[in-house]
């Protein structure tokens, strides 16, 4: 979060950061966010003087692509170390909690 440029102008990091820093969805959306809510000239703060509209859409796209194609996975595997009697009891109180 520190070098996502929610907290700072990532523009003012070094470049090497600016980059780490654009690797995660986190400063794409923040990037969107600013973009909608500061007024235009405030662009100027951000990397190339721009909001990226396109990119801000295309970066969170594929993040939100790669969530989809990972989450059955990671959710397997934490399945198949437990149990099938912990799991049935985990959606008992699921549904018992649903209900009230």
């Amino acid at each position: 979060m520190g070098i996502s440029g929610v907290f700072y102008p990532i523009s003012g990091f070094p470049e090497w950061l600016q980059w780490v820093g654009q690797a995660f969805p986190l400063y794409w959306l923040a990037l969107g966010l600013r973009s909608a809510m500061l007024p235009d000239a405030m662009a100027v703060a951000e990397i190339g003087e721009s909001w990226r509209h396109l990119e801000t859409a295309a970066m969170l796209g594929l993040w939100a692509v790669a969530g989809i194609l990972l989450a059955p996975l990671v959710l397997r595997r934490m399945a198949r170390r437990q149990s099938g009697s912990v799991v049935k009891e985990q959606q008992r109180k699921a549904m018992q909690q649903r209900t009230t």
